[in-house]
């Protein structure tokens, strides 16, 4: 009886409540619902994420790297880049769903979409003060959340600067532990210079899997820094090295896109449809004209063609 009076007063003394939020802002151990499971991220990149042996090997290393160290000097930052359809949405959903207990649908996961949430262009400076101050208030709630920018080519130009003091290792924010949340940024914006080393592998008679991130790297920062219809058009966060990774999709061949057919087959129950695989792997449309390596739309468009063809 005691123990249970005891746990009564700690829940409704205000005094402990503020504590204990304190302690959940600098400590691991806290009521964020925080459970990571790397080996399960790593199965599901692997298992699930077909042609994409950079960004497989680049996030599974980068999160454990981060999550082994119990006081980061940074937070982690990964710049997805690619076309449409090539795994950047569904390898960012995996982060949520294997750091959080509820996955995707945590209050410590938060996604922003600019065409929703930055609209205007005009209002660049009250958006900016409104996503300090959200970013800010959610890692005073949680030192574990993680942040997702999706579609960051429709970004108005300089908003996002409006994080840096967030990502740097020498900035203080008052009263938050920022350092040990997760960044993710999410764009189109790069495809065109992945798409061609992808080709000039291909072309070459290589192995897809010999592309390597040195291959990509820096030629990639440096278009994500120039493209004036980008979110991180001459942006601090890269000009200071904020971002620990930029991460590259791969354009998907046929064999990959088949690959995405039979898996969603699969979960519909109908693995058996090797006809389904074919026709919808026959229906996509394919680049450059002289080769068709690449599906235009990667896997994005699977669904809706199973659909058709079932």
């Amino acid at each position: 009886m005691l123990a249970v009076l005891s746990v009564l007063f700690l829940c409704f003394n205000p005094v402990f409540c503020v504590f204990q939020r304190l302690y959940c802002t600098i400590s691991d151990s806290c009521d964020c619902d925080f459970k990571p499971n790397i080996r399960d991220l790593e199965w599901d990149l692997y298992k699930n994420v077909f042609g994409q042996h950079l960004a497989q090997d680049i996030v599974s290393e980068e999160v454990a790297r981060f999550l082994q160290n119990k006081s980061p000097d940074r937070p982690l930052v990964l710049s997805f880049h690619g076309s449409s359809g090539t795994g950047k949405t569904m390898v960012s959903s995996m982060l949520g769903n294997h750091l959080y207990g509820s996955a995707m649908s945590s209050p410590y996961v938060h996604q922003f979409i600019p065409t929703l949430h930055f609209p205007s262009a005009q209002r660049v400076n009250r958006y900016r003060k409104e996503l300090r101050s959200w970013v800010q208030g959610n890692l005073t709630e949680c030192a574990r959340s993680v942040f997702i920018f999706d579609e960051m080519e429709k970004m108005p130009p300089g908003l996002i600067d409006v994080l840096e003091p967030f990502l740097g290792p020498s900035h203080v924010v008052f009263r938050t532990n920022y350092r040990k949340a997760i960044y993710v940024f999410i764009s189109t914006t790069g495809q065109e210079v992945i798409y061609k080393v992808a080709l000039e592998n291909r072309q070459a008679g290589r192995e897809r899997e010999e592309i390597k991130m040195s291959d990509l790297q820096d030629a990639l920062a440096e278009a994500v820094y120039n493209d004036n219809t980008s979110g991180f058009f001459h942006s601090s966060i890269i000009q200071q090295n904020l971002v620990s990774s930029f991460v590259p999709f791969l354009p998907l061949t046929r064999c990959h896109v088949q690959r995405c057919v039979r898996s969603q087959l699969c979960q519909r129950g109908s693995c058996s449809r090797s006809d389904v695989v074919e026709a919808v792997g026959g229906d996509m449309q394919y680049a450059p004209v002289q080769g068709q390596y690449f599906s235009t739309t990667g896997c994005k468009a699977v669904p809706a063609k199973i659909n058709f063809f079932l």
